[in-house]
């Protein structure tokens, strides 16, 4: 019987941002699981403290017993360079590659059972010269994924991207009837799996405006999405649209709809955070393992101010639990 309270690895993020702050925002004693902090452990405690004074931290062991509740144990991985709060240093590239792929391969051996990440900064990584699109691309690469699926969802309202860190005028290049099948039915599977929801309902927004208006405002609609959405009909999914994006969004076209496939970054996710800011996650499926993250970007202004919201990295952590315990459900033979 696998031990019924994940494991779950959290990694600290941009050191200059508030991902090592927010972490002293975790009541441990709330999850029923196993906490592994992975970073720096000075810069851990000492930005923590502020925020809470009496927080206290036991170095990770990876096979040592359950400690007993409220502990929040640190996998230590030092700063390549000193770090001050709310200024980034291109030193620190590395660093913040080097507690993702730690927590990645973690989960990928079954140290972890789950990866929960604070957000990074994506301009300071390239600056160092490394290619970094993103936590979404990051990961699949690691884990050797062959197409990742952004998905952020709160108590509201659940949105999957087609594309994700592209420049606007690339998207319409890079949507295609087979990527859409590619990227629904992976949402089709980890909805059931993830997510317990029996038969999920998709709708799937046009890329146009009015959807198209019937080819008067462009022919993707026509020639690219309609198509991929009736393969995927006849393959078995409960799929639906393509709709405008300016009216799916209401309450009474979200009030049959398990998730809302979108074709780019920005025409799903604004809408989202205003429903949910704080309180959803951003969540990578189309991975062998599983990844959620906060719903927010490093914040430089906040970082050292001690006033920082960690509401959505706790919602992340509760939603990675969740989705372990799902899994295990889900998996054959179980």
């Amino acid at each position: 019987m696998p031990n019924p309270d994940p494991c779950i690895a959290i990694t600290s993020g941009e050191p200059a941002g508030i991902g090592p702050e927010i972490i002293a925002g975790i009541d441990a004693e709330q999850f029923g699981a196993r906490l592994v902090v992975i970073g720096d452990r000075d810069l851990i405690e000492s930005r923590g403290s502020t925020v809470n004074p009496s927080l206290k931290f036991t170095d990770y062991e990876p096979n040592r017993k359950p400690l007993d509740s409220g502990h929040i144990e640190v996998l230590h991985l030092p700063l390549s360079a000193n770090c001050e709060a709310g200024v980034l240093n291109i030193a620190n590239a590395n660093y913040v590659l080097e507690i993702l792929t730690r927590a990645c391969e973690g989960c990928l051996k079954q140290e972890f059972d789950a990866m929960v990440t604070a957000p990074v900064q994506k301009e300071i990584i390239n600056r160092a010269g490394i290619g970094f699109s993103g936590h979404t691309e990051f990961l699949a690469d690691l884990c050797g994924a062959v197409k990742p699926v952004m998905l952020l969802a709160s108590d509201q309202l659940r949105v999957a991207l087609v594309t994700t860190h592209l420049p606007l005028r690339q998207v319409a290049d890079a949507v295609s009837i087979e990527l859409i099948i590619q990227i629904a039915e992976i949402l089709d599977r980890d909805l059931k799996s993830r997510f317990a929801i029996e038969n999920p309902h998709i709708k799937v927004c046009g890329l146009n405006p009015h959807a198209g208006e019937n080819g008067y405002l462009g022919s993707e609609e026509i020639e690219i999405i309609s198509p991929a959405i009736e393969m995927l009909r006849n393959n078995g999914l409960n799929i639906s649209g393509p709709y405008p994006a300016d009216t799916v969004f209401t309450p009474r076209a979200l009030s049959d709809a398990d998730a809302i496939l979108a074709m780019y970054h920005d025409q799903g996710l604004p809408v989202l955070k205003h429903a949910g800011f704080h309180n959803a996650i951003n969540t990578t499926l189309g991975l062998p393992i599983i990844r959620t993250s906060v719903d927010h970007g490093t914040a430089l202004d906040l970082a050292g101010s001690s006033k920082a919201n960690p509401a959505s990295l706790l919602c992340a952590i509760r939603s990675a639990i969740s989705q372990c315990a799902r899994a295990r459900e889900y998996a054959p033979g179980s």
